[in-house]
């Protein structure tokens, strides 16, 4: 669970916040001038950064006021919490770390046996097709 600092309230569980989404994504200035694919693009194409990410929060159960995040999508450690309108700071983490190298520390996505084989699932295909499908 994280611990996260409202501007306004201070620190509480993630249990009171709800996400909302990627922050600083700019409005269109024209959206009447898009094309539908431009539209689209600006309406569900967001990034998907491993590593310092800026995010909206909500503050729901509390003050109900919405504030920023920059938090690390690996490590979820919050690295900073700031107002709406103000400028995303600088990462904490530097540019090499970012990167993106795995892990070797044990942990639940690499302990246990491996995983299941799909030599014994039957690859053969049936030249009829099974009563009541269409073609």
């Amino acid at each position: 669970m994280l611990l996260i600092s409202c501007p306004s309230c201070g620190p509480r569980d993630e249990t009171e916040f709800h996400y909302g989404g990627q922050a600083h994504v700019p409005y269109p200035e024209n959206p009447a001038e898009l094309t539908d694919r431009e539209w689209a693009e600006y309406l569900f194409y967001r990034d998907n950064t491993k590593g310092a990410f800026a995010e909206r929060w909500l503050h729901s159960t509390g003050c109900r006021q919405w504030f920023n995040m920059l938090r690390d999508t690996v490590t979820y450690d919050i690295q900073a919490v700031y107002p709406m309108g103000t400028p995303r700071p600088a990462t904490a983490i530097p540019p090499a770390a970012e990167a993106g190298t795995a892990s070797l520390a044990a942990d639940s996505t690499t302990t246990g046996s491996a995983a299941p084989s799909i030599a014994a699932t039957s690859t053969a295909s049936s030249t009829t097709a099974p009563e009541g499908a269409t073609k």
